[in-house]
């Protein structure tokens, strides 16, 4: 049987700390695996102590894998201090993102992992994306794939998955940004991912309110009674086992959660917080309904201990080992 296509993870932000992470996952996980590539700068994770291999195919790195770090390499172009972001690097990052997609397409990558990025940095080069999720989102836009397109986003710990409605909005205005449409499509998204992505035959989706005590009977909001509910109804039309809305600050509770497989959440925080209390250094985000598989580091740059050491690297391994099941998922 041939080896399964390697994972490229893209270098993220070369000022905060994706470039370090993905060194220390390299090394905890070049002896076992799972093998992926790097497309960013070879010189600064060289730089970073780190044994680099610049190859010309992503397929060499299963060869050299266990002894060096995989590279495709394309320069910064610009000087990086750790630390201190520089708008000057933004076609860069821009593009380590695009390779990698487009080497997902291509199915010479099995699956994409990204390292954090700051997109405050990236508008001067023409970035018109909220994030990650949005971007790839266009990048795949044109490329075929069965069952309901996201991206959605979820977040994912053992024990607990999370996805949104609504991403990075202001809170003011998520309540006007809800509608019925779009939580079932979050519902039905999250349902297929779950098949597809994690092999869960029959998914249990347990819906959030949005209010209070899931609105306590329209007594605290009506979005329940006017738009979840509602969604909720139509999901089980379209054979997803739904089920809510339930007040948010009961769903997660330790019983709660054996009675579900994913938690679809109305906005950020109603879906971070609960995930990042569970396991704050594990955390992992996953972009459903794309025509690639993506995960990331539950987690931003970093700045602020950026070439200090004290960067930890588990998330970024969950991410890459999570992305290596759900590529092998998707192959079943």
């Amino acid at each position: 049987m041939p080896c399964p296509a390697p994972l490229i993870v893209s270098l993220g932000d070369p000022a905060g700390i994706g470039p370090e992470i993905i060194g220390q996952a390299w090394d905890s996980l070049r002896h076992d695996g799972p093998v992926f590539a790097v497309a960013g700068d070879s010189d600064l994770l060289e730089c970073l102590g780190f044994p680099v291999r610049v190859l010309t195919d992503i397929g060499e790195a299963l060869d050299v894998f266990p002894t060096s770090l995989p590279v495709l390499h394309s320069p910064v172009g610009t000087k990086v201090s750790a630390g201190k972001p520089d708008p000057s690097a933004a076609p860069a990052i821009i593009g380590w993102i695009r390779d990698a997609t487009l080497l997902c397409l291509s199915g010479k990558a099995a699956g994409l992992v990204t390292a954090p990025i700051a997109k405050a940095n990236l508008y001067s080069a023409g970035f018109a994306y909220p994030g990650h999720t949005e971007y790839l989102g266009f990048l795949t836009s044109q490329a075929p794939y069965e069952g309901a397109r996201g991206p959605v986003m979820m977040l994912a710990v053992e024990g607990l998955r999370t996805t949104l409605v609504t991403i990075h909005q202001p809170l003011a205005d998520v309540p006007a940004s809800l509608s019925r449409d779009r939580i079932i499509h979050a519902g039905l998204v999250t349902a297929q991912a779950l098949k597809r992505d994690f092999g869960i035959s029959n998914p249990r989706i347990a819906v959030a309110g949005l209010n209070p005590h899931a609105g306590e009977n329209g007594t605290i909001g009506r979005e329940e009674i006017d738009l979840i509910a509602p969604a909720i109804a139509h999901l089980k039309t379209l054979g997803v086992n739904a089920s809510g809305p339930y007040p948010a600050d009961s769903l997660f509770t330790t019983d709660h959660r054996q009675t579900y497989d994913a938690a679809v959440c109305m906005y950020h925080d109603q879906a971070l917080i609960p995930v990042k209390m569970l396991d704050f250094w594990g955390g992992v985000n996953v972009s459903l309904g794309l025509p690639v598989v993506r995960t990331s580091p539950d987690h931003g740059t970093a700045f602020n201990i950026a070439g200090t050491g004290t960067a930890r690297p588990a998330s970024m391994i969950a991410a890459i080992r999570m992305a290596r099941a759900i590529a092998d998922c998707r192959s079943r």
